[in-house]
């Protein structure tokens, strides 16, 4: 998945979030779930063959319009349910405690707690 590219090179995430949009007119709201995916691999070695690999999913929805031009990427247009806003209008503290990143990191963590790297 390309997402940075979605409206093609040279497109910023303006670019990228008027055409999501525009794709997505006239879709219903129930069916504008979106998700932020982040995996993160942990190799040992560069011949690891059994790397430790987090994963952590954002889940929510593309709003009608943007909301604020906080944020990053698609951050204006993704509705976080848990908070009722878009990603754009969350505090940086909270984001980065709710985001798929930061689950994603936080679940790395734990492996390396679990396996005693610190």
């Amino acid at each position: 998945v390309y997402s940075a590219r979605y409206a093609g090179e040279g497109c910023n995430d303006e670019d990228n979030n008027n055409l999501m949009l525009k794709e997505l007119t006239g879709v219903a709201e129930a069916d504008r779930t979106a998700r932020y995916q982040c995996l993160i691999v942990f190799m040992r070695s560069h011949t690891d063959p059994v790397p430790i690999i987090t994963q952590g999913s954002w889940e929510g929805s593309i709003l009608e319009g943007p909301h604020v031009d906080g944020g990053f990427g698609y951050d204006p247009i993704f509705y976080v349910p848990t908070h009722k806003c878009s990603g754009g209008e969350l505090p940086l503290d909270v984001k980065n405690t709710i985001s798929h990143r930061a689950i994603a990191l936080n679940a790395m963590l734990e492996e390396f707690k679990k396996h005693k790297y610190i």
